[in-house]
């Protein structure tokens, strides 16, 4: 039986040497030095949510699923203590009882807290920053199995690097998150021409604490979700409710359409025309991380890109027309975040605006994507470094004005590469 790996999408697929499963930082260590040992580089897995060949390697993967634990709670500070490997949602879940929240979170929470932060997963929120900003300190283990603890104190560089690492600096073993006091969401969600929401943009996102659409190529409207918080109790929907709208209708039904879309790809106006409408009004009042996250049943693709905010109606409406031209069922969603410090992070420096399209599985994504990149690149985009892109360190570089800064942090805490793979080479360039 050979050692296999393969994304969520499917999409992404690899046969290691070894796959190591390591239950605590000891065995991290342990497996590390069988890997020197063996002449292996080491790539560790998340959750599989990555569009990209980050995880890929022939070497030794490390998957961190059994490190899920929560180390440590200040509730008073808000500072939680937890391994690498817990989920989003197991930590949402966890700590809510004991009045502490996530600031932010993106439409899926089933990632662990190291591979979003280290790919800089995002929400939406003007004033909001991505996930990796809440890393008030990052545990790193090296390739000699030493472990490094980095924080604004302790190594300011290797911090801002740690916080968006993409994997290339070792292996976070566990983190101390900034939590928030919990709250509770109303979500609104409802249909909104686009371009009555392009006329009137910057209200939309600064009169909401989150705000976000979804459009289709084929439609006039955009569909609208605003988030903010609320003093009320949560009021939970029935499980039959919950089962009907996210999914029966949202994954079961939209799957199946565009399937059908798939063979006949003529039908695509009349399905997006059709799914925009149903995606009318709702409402939901609930505990953060429920009205943030929904589930995803159905496979797919997907390129995001960071543009400075200034440009998101003209980026919006080039994209919307771009992807007319294309056979794609899927739709185009619209996000905005605040700046961080991180020096990998797309959005640092800088508002952003993130706008991602979507390929259904099966159906072509190249020549959609590169389009659509194209458009990205006029824009000075960043793309997510989970999602797929083009680019290589050639093209990157540029963009990011503190990039010598992180090859010169990778340099030091990784210098012979072990922590390295082809796409890693072709994203960030060779270590030396």
């Amino acid at each position: 039986m050979t050692n296999s790996w393969v994304n969520w999408a499917g999409d992404q697929s690899c046969t290691p040497a070894s796959i190591a499963e390591p239950s605590s930082p000891e065995d991290v260590a342990a497996v590390l030095a069988q890997a020197e040992a063996n002449g292996h580089t080491v790539r560790v897995a998340g959750s599989g949510h990555s569009f990209t060949e980050t995880v890929l390697t022939d070497g030794t993967l490390l998957r961190l699923n059994k490190l899920d634990k929560i180390l440590h709670v200040d509730r008073a500070t808000g500072l939680v203590r937890a391994e690498a490997g817990i989920t989003l949602n197991a930590a949402s879940n966890a700590l809510h009882p004991l009045g502490l929240a996530f600031p932010n979170l993106g439409d899926i929470d089933v990632q662990s807290v190291a591979g979003a932060t280290a790919t800089g997963t995002h929400g939406t929120g003007s004033k909001l920053q991505n996930l990796s900003a809440a890393l008030h300190s990052v545990e790193l283990m090296l390739a000699d199995g030493s472990r490094v603890e980095l924080n604004e104190q302790t190594d300011p560089d290797g911090w801002r690097a740690a916080r968006v690492n993409v994997g290339a600096l070792g292996v976070v073993t566990a983190v101390t998150l900034q939590m928030v006091p919990s709250f509770v969401l109303e979500g609104v969600e409802r249909p909104v021409p686009v371009e009555e929401v392009l006329a009137d943009l910057d209200t939309y996102v600064e009169g909401n604490e989150h705000f976000e659409f979804y459009m289709f190529a084929h439609s006039p409207l955009a569909m609208t979700k605003r988030n903010n918080r609320v003093e009320l109790p949560e009021q939970p929907r029935g499980k039959a409710m919950d089962w009907f709208s996210d999914i029966l209708m949202t994954n079961y039904t939209f799957d199946a359409l565009c399937r059908l879309t798939r063979s006949r790809p003529n039908l695509i106006p009349m399905v997006q025309r059709a799914a925009a409408y149903a995606g009318s009004y709702r409402r939901q009042v609930e505990r953060s991380y429920k009205v943030f996250a929904s589930p995803r049943l159905f496979r797919f693709t997907e390129m995001e890109y960071a543009i400075p905010r200034e440009h998101s109606v003209d980026a919006i409406r080039e994209i919307k027309e771009v992807a007319k031209h294309f056979d794609t069922p899927m739709p185009i969603e619209v996000r905005w975040v605040a700046p961080d410090d991180a020096f990998l992070s797309p959005a640092g420096g800088r508002e952003t605006c993130y706008i991602a399209v979507h390929q259904y599985e099966g159906m072509n994504y190249e020549p959609y994507f590169r389009a659509c990149e194209r458009v990205f690149d006029r824009y000075n985009g960043r793309p997510h470094w989970g999602k797929r892109h083009f680019q290589t360190a050639e093209t990157l570089r540029e963009r990011y004005p503190e990039w010598d800064k992180f090859a010169e942090v990778r340099r030091r805490l990784d210098p012979k590469g072990r922590f390295t793979n082809a796409y890693i080479e072709r994203v960030l360039g060779p270590v030396s």
